[in-house]
């Protein structure tokens, strides 16, 4: 009876038990992992499986939109430019944010192991990412740059990177991490923008 009921589930649903745990599959094993022993572990046949997904790209793909893509929220890019709040205070904004959606398990090891793998995973994410977010990002931060030394698109990736290297140190190296992010983060970005005179105002 019991199997009968697993059997009958909802398409969606089934489609969403089987994306949810490649998750934590590919997040365990990294993203070479395959599709036989997926099947086992949520207790189904690998034929079923692919009736939902074709190939194992087609189901990794929907875990990349479900880790990655569906993680962004689409009011991001409107608020970053929104020149009515201060830039301190949006960056602030965005960061904590981005980083309590990311700083996961499932989000920072497959991440890692695709990386590894030299899926283009990886590349399609950062791409997105900084096409996305970070290019309008540093326009608002040039618009209020004092000095000689204009930002560049380096000079983001450096900030962007060491806030993400806060969750890659708890979640990869098991390393002690800050008790609130949030405090390292704002140091971060106060240091970022003060490089290129912009005094950290209260938000």
């Amino acid at each position: 009876m019991e199997r009968s009921r697993r059997r009958r589930l909802p398409a969606e649903e089934r489609r969403r038990q089987i994306v949810d745990g490649a998750v934590a599959f590919f997040a365990e094993v990294g993203i070479e992992g395959n599709t036989r022993d997926l099947a086992k572990r949520l207790g189904i046949t690998q034929p079923l499986l692919f009736n939902y997904f074709a190939t194992k790209d087609e189901l990794v793909e929907a875990v990349y939109e479900t880790v990655y893509l569906d993680r962004l929220s689409p009011d991001w890019p409107r608020r970053l430019t929104d020149r009515s709040v201060p830039l301190r205070a949006r960056l602030l904004a965005f960061y904590n944010e981005y980083s309590q959606l990311i700083f996961q398990h499932e989000w920072m090891r497959i991440f890692m192991f695709s990386g590894l793998a030299g899926a283009e995973l990886n590349r399609r994410y950062l791409r997105h990412l900084g096409e996305v977010i970070l290019r309008p990002l540093l326009a608002e931060i040039a618009h209020e740059a004092r000095g000689d030394t204009a930002p560049s698109m380096e000079d983001l990736w450096n900030l962007h990177g060491g806030i993400v290297y806060i969750g890659i140190r708890q979640h990869i190296y098991r390393m002690p991490c800050p008790a609130d992010p949030a405090h390292a983060i704002t140091r971060a970005i106060d240091r970022f923008l003060l490089g290129f005179g912009i005094e950290a105002a209260s938000p």
